[in-house]
């Protein structure tokens, strides 16, 4: 068996026809490497159906973060956050020099990829529409609602469809990463609103210059990132229910469970909840578990060091810590 490594082979004229030469070879393997989405994402579905296997590499996840970064785990998940798991980030040891490599990395790679392979004209709106979605990672949203808040802040005029169209070059960058919503009990899609989640938070921190470090939205993105790295299928949980309002007359409603998280039959609901400083806010956790009727396990994940305990309804409480550094914390 003969193995060929080629690394930036987009870079070749007609790479595919080069690429399916060897593959007509006899006992040949063949790996290939970039560093843009050309060849790392939907050519490789169309350019070799059936004949190739595409392998996404992610960033470093915590556990492997902190195999290197030796400081407190507080200390070390601050950094983590802040600055993200791209490998080259040891590299650097000042604030400065991490920040200009990030920056830099963000727009001579990522954003120029994209404005050269789709030939896009309105590069300011490409960046301010990057601006919007990195100020509200986690929250609700749809190309509709992106342009008309892109519409009303910037002045400018975006359609739904170019905003369509730019949320999909982001994606394809692996710069961002999507979570539709799913009907728990409905046992359905819906497909907007959804949710966006950045595939590495330093260059989501470093394209706003570090202006928005909020603990609870970076939490939740790490804890969306670390499933993805374990391989989950990622959606948000919706789970409608029945209230009673003040007046006594019943008012539909819908709770909703950060991560829906599925691997073959496993599932799990995770709640992520950086501070739980209230019996109030335990019960908004755990309200949507409580209306959940299967067995699957349901987990709170909370920003502060903790044990893990198991209340009397059968939901698990862990800190962050367990949940980044023990691959089997969902099991646990």
């Amino acid at each position: 068996m003969h193995y060929i490594m080629l690394d930036e082979i987009q870079l070749v004229e007609n790479f595919a026809d080069v690429l399916n030469e060897f593959l007509r070879k006899d006992n040949v393997d063949i790996y290939v490497t970039g560093s843009n989405a050309r060849l790392l994402s939907k050519d490789v579905i169309t350019e070799f159906r059936g004949r190739g296997h595409e392998i996404k590499m992610y960033p470093l996840s915590f556990a492997e973060y902190t195999s290197v970064n030796k400081s407190s785990l507080p200390l070390a998940l601050d950094d983590y956050e802040t600055y993200g798991g791209l490998p080259q980030i040891f590299d650097y040891s000042t604030e400065e020099e991490k920040s200009a490599f990030l920056k830099n990395l963000l727009e001579e790679t990522y954003i120029r990829d994209i404005e050269e392979r789709y030939k896009v004209q309105k590069n300011e709106s490409l960046s301010e529409l990057l601006d919007l979605l990195a100020s509200n990672i986690r929250c609700l949203t749809n190309p509709k609602k992106l342009a008309d808040s892109f519409n009303s802040i910037v002045k400018g005029k975006l359609t739904r469809d170019t905003v369509q169209k730019y949320l999909s070059y982001f994606e394809d960058a692996f710069l961002i990463e999507k979570a539709v919503r799913f009907d728990i009990k409905g046992k359905n899609y819906i497909n907007y609103p959804l949710k966006y989640y950045f595939s590495d938070l330093g260059l989501r921190n470093a394209w706003l210059n570090f202006r928005q470090i909020e603990k609870t939205h970076l939490m939740e993105n790490v804890v969306f990132n670390e499933l993805l790295i374990r391989g989950f299928n990622v959606d948000v949980g919706v789970v409608p229910v029945r209230r009673m309002d003040d007046e006594g007359n019943r008012t539909r409603a819908q709770l909703e469970i950060d991560f829906v998280c599925n691997k073959g039959s496993k599932r799990f609901y995770i709640q992520s909840a950086y501070a739980l400083p209230s019996e109030k806010k335990i019960r908004q956790e755990i309200e949507p578990f409580i209306n959940v009727d299967d067995a699957f396990k349901k987990i709170v994940v909370v920003g502060n060091e903790c044990r893990i305990h198991r209340d009397e309804q059968g939901i698990t409480t862990m800190s962050i810590f367990d949940f980044l550094l023990n691959k089997d914390s969902l099991e646990l």
